[in-house]
């Protein structure tokens, strides 16, 4: 299968949506107590503001968009910190039709001429602990953790 990674555009907000929507959904179903439905996630609007920004891409495959991604760089600087640079992956989704084919280490690929690009010092990301897929994933790309968040309720 052929992926290409590019920049959306208007066009490709139905699959765009439909993707963040399985997103959405699956956060719904392991913590319904911190996220509810919302279909559309990203409204027509939403997204054609998203375009203005240059921190989205997609996965496309035979004019197919099978995949969602968004990083930023974020400067780190503070009197108890090591200043550095990172890119941080915001949102990374495949269609779930297409899961296990390789094209999240494709986004991993881009994301890592990005850092390059963007002349960052590291990649950094979250995952919900119930995405075991996903964190599989980041650690066999060679993510390690860098802090775990917990809760009391």
């Amino acid at each position: 299968m052929k992926i290409t990674i590019r920049t959306p555009q208007m066009q490709d907000y139905d699959r765009f949506s439909a993707i963040m929507d399985q997103v959405q959904q699956m956060h719904v179903e392991w913590r319904p107590d911190v996220y509810k439905p919302a279909s559309p996630l990203i409204t027509k609007e939403l997204f054609g503001e998203l375009l203005k920004w240059d921190s989205w891409y997609i996965a496309e495959t035979d004019g197919i968009v099978v995949g969602v991604l968004e990083v930023f760089k974020r400067h780190v600087e503070s009197p108890a910190q090591v200043t550095k640079d990172v890119l941080f992956v915001s949102t990374m989704a495949v269609d779930e039709a297409y899961r296990g084919k390789g094209i999240g280490h494709q986004f991993f690929d881009k994301v890592k001429q990005l850092k390059a690009e963007k002349g960052c010092d590291t990649i950094e990301l979250q995952v919900n602990a119930k995405n075991k897929m996903a964190y599989e994933m980041y650690r066999n790309y060679g993510f390690t953790e860098k802090s775990i968040n917990m809760e009391l309720k």
